[in-house]
């Protein structure tokens, strides 16, 4: 009996699981809960800031600000490379810190202090992007956006005293916004002299501290007072301007260097064309080297005078006689707008013969384009005495500094001097129909130029400008524009003004040297760094 109760009850348990299961499946398909809704798709498009945000965590630089390159390809290369640089700059800092420390521990009566372990970790640094600035200088410049979020294990063995301790770092987060500059770049391998490193922000910098196994970090208010004195620290040293330079070649020895002295005279010229609506011209003559960074010399100006004379003379250094040229271009001053050029020409340096003087008569040409029939027209002439000197063997100069092109000219009064003004950059500018600044300059009824940045509201131009005066300008205002042209042709708004600044020179004829932003004027939040100098014989 007992035998046929253990059966029947296997059969029931069996056909009751069976049946149970049977019936689970067919509820769990054919009913279904009525509570449910269908999810709500939208497009990207329709989502607000904070929506996106939630669901893109990490939007790529790239993406937010156009003007930021991809640089897919640098972090596949820092990838692949990351065992090996790991290796190189560990080496390199402790070669760096050896000398730094040997020198420090005395002062703290420390036995010594060495690394136990030093690795940067196998997560190499990312860089989120990367800007980059075209000058017409010989430099170049990055801003690239680095995150680096890091497991290096960096551990440091203090003796004093007979006792041992250990600091180790771990956990190290850095994100850092650097502006890299390479200057001057010379055609001598790798290109470039001088590596200039600021920061254009605080850098973000995370890390965790051990001590004998302790996490330091936890001590409450430890770990923000440390952040914030890193940060402090690192920009004090390093926040644009300043910079950290390190230098890769001897400048002098990498660029050219001077060959000899041109002396030029510049003696009169004749039968200029009338440019005044009184029938007279006021001339005067730019002089210039081909393949030189240096400002133009110019002559004085000749009011009212087609026949003029000048007599005046410059030097010039010359470091490729071969592919180097004087340019020579006649201009019509104006006291109010853009002087007008009357005519122009070039003399090739190989043309002279060395040490001797000789006087030339040139046809003022409107350029020096050879199929322009612009060129036939009678423009006047111009007299000019050239003597190339080349320096002897023992007398070529070690060194050749480009500074010394901002010397007071020989023959300038004793109240007079040089009045510089480099045009560094701007912030925050924005026109209404379109963005593309250049800087107009107006100083004593002379105007200058910079060149033109296309779709820019932060423009860089690094350029530099000069104005020789006979006497102090302690009673003038240099005028400064940041103006948009528009690059298409045919559009209503050719040309806005993004503001301007009018600054009074007193100050930097007293100090010397000024470089200041200045608020522009009729601009919401535009900025212009200028920088002056004054500049006198003694």
């Amino acid at each position: 009996m007992g035998f046929v109760s253990t059966i029947l009850g296997f059969c029931g348990f069996g056909v009751g699981v069976s049946f149970g299961l049977t019936i689970g499946y067919y509820l769990f398909i054919y009913f279904q809960p009525c509570d449910v809704k269908d999810p709500v798709i939208r497009p990207l498009v329709e989502r607000d800031t904070k929506s996106l945000q939630q669901l893109l965590s990490e939007i790529p630089l790239w993406v937010k600000c156009p003007d930021y390159d991809r640089v897919d390809w640098l972090n596949k290369f820092i990838e692949y490379m990351w065992p090996y640089l790991d290796k190189a700059i560990c080496r390199t800092a402790k070669d760096i810190a050896a000398p730094i420390v040997a020198e420090q521990i005395p002062k703290y009566k420390i036995d010594s202090v060495e690394f136990e372990t030093l690795t940067l970790g196998s997560l190499p640094p990312t860089f989120q992007g990367m800007k980059v600035y075209v000058t017409d200088e010989k430099e170049l410049i990055m801003e690239p956006s680095v995150k680096w979020a890091g497991n290096p294990n960096v551990t440091v063995a203090i003796k004093a005293f007979g006792l041992k301790a250990t600091v180790q770092v771990v956990d190290l987060q850095v994100f850092a916004a650097p502006r890299i500059t390479l200057k001057p770049l010379v055609p001598s391998f790798p290109c470039f002299a001088n590596i200039y490193v600021s920061l254009m922000e605080k850098p973000h910098v995370d890390f965790g501290l051990k001590l004998l196994g302790a996490d330091l970090m936890s001590i409450p208010g430890l770990y923000r007072f440390v952040q914030e004195t890193i940060k402090d620290q690192v920009a004090n040293m390093y926040l644009w301007p300043k910079t950290l330079d390190v230098q890769i070649l001897d400048p002098s020895k990498a660029m050219k260097r001077p060959v000899g002295i041109l002396h030029v005279k510049i003696l009169r010229a004749m039968k200029l064309r009338k440019k005044d609506i009184l029938g007279a011209s006021d001339p005067y003559v730019k002089v210039k080297l081909t393949e030189s960074k240096l400002p133009s010399k110019k002559t004085t100006v000749k009011h009212k005078n087609l026949n003029p004379e000048w007599d005046e003379e410059f030097s010039m250094v010359v470091k490729d006689p071969e592919s180097q040229a004087l340019e020579l271009s006649v201009y019509d001053w104006e006291q109010i707008g853009k002087h007008e050029k009357m005519g122009m020409n070039v003399i090739p340096l190989k043309d002279l013969t060395p040490d001797e003087s000789k006087t030339m008569t040139l046809d003022l040409l409107k350029n020096m384009d050879s199929n322009d029939t612009q060129n036939d027209k009678d423009r006047g002439q111009i007299m000019v005495e050239l003597t190339y000197k080349p320096f002897k063997e023992d007398e070529l100069p070690k060194e050749f500094k480009e500074s010394d092109a901002h010397k007071v000219p020989e023959g300038t009064p004793p109240e007079g001097g040089v009045l510089m003004i480099m045009v560094h950059e701007a912030q925050d500018v924005e026109g209404k129909h379109h963005t593309n600044p250049y800087v107009r300059l107006i100083f004593k009824g002379e105007e200058r130029k910079t060149k033109q940045v296309k779709k820019n509201r932060d423009p860089r131009w690094e350029e530099e400008f000069t104005f020789v005066l006979e006497e102090a300008p302690v009673n003038d205002r240099l005028h400064m524009e940041v103006l948009s042209t528009s690059t298409r042709i045919g559009l209503l708004h050719p040309k806005e003004v993004l503001g301007y600044v009018d600054i009074n020179l007193s100050d930097v004829v007293s100090n010397k040297r000024i470089n200041e932003k200045y608020h522009l004027i009729d601009s919401k939040n535009g900025r212009l760094q200028v920088e002056l100098q004054w500049r006198t014989a003694s």
